[in-house]
């Protein structure tokens, strides 16, 4: 589907995180019903990569501090019907967000829904190893045609 066809429709994005080589099947099983997935770094080993690939929706991925050796960028802004959205790994100091209406990080391996100064700052947590006691978790990213946006975490077991 052309990206015209795909303005006009709720975009489903799944966003996840820090696998660090832990990719598992039932989150696969998932994923391919996405529009799009998100990966916001430290995917870590090719064979995670190829994984993900295969799933099937377009594949948007960022650098992350255990990424060595990989070309991608180490942040991207996006724009999905008429929403901004910044992708990093390693979350900014507050004070220099950017001009967007979202930013989404990993990094912290802890899940986070939070406004600072007007911009949503989200995380779905890490899919590999969780942290301070957040269990393993990824996200969905609904973006409707009008704008509004959903977020919500998924826990897994």
């Amino acid at each position: 589907m052309n990206r015209g066809a795909l303005e006009k429709l709720s975009l489903q994005i799944a966003v996840i995180a820090d696998t660090h080589d832990h990719f598992p099947n039932a989150v696969a099983q998932e994923l391919v019903n996405a529009n799009e997935i998100w990966h916001l770094g430290d995917v870590c080993r090719k064979a995670t990569l190829q994984k993900i690939h295969r799933l099937g929706p377009p594949l948007t991925v960022i650098l992350g501090n255990n990424d060595h050796f990989q070309t991608w960028p180490r942040e991207l802004t996006l724009q999905r019907n008429g929403v901004s959205f910044r992708l990093i790994h390693i979350p900014p100091p507050d004070s220099i967000i950017g001009e967007v209406d979202f930013l989404l990080h990993g990094h912290t391996h802890i899940p986070r829904d939070e406004t600072v100064e007007g911009i949503r700052i989200l995380n779905p947590g890490a899919i590999g190893r969780a942290n301070k006691g957040a269990p393993p978790s990824y996200a969905w990213l609904t973006v409707t045609p009008d704008g509004r946006v959903e977020w919500s975490i998924v826990r897994l077991k």
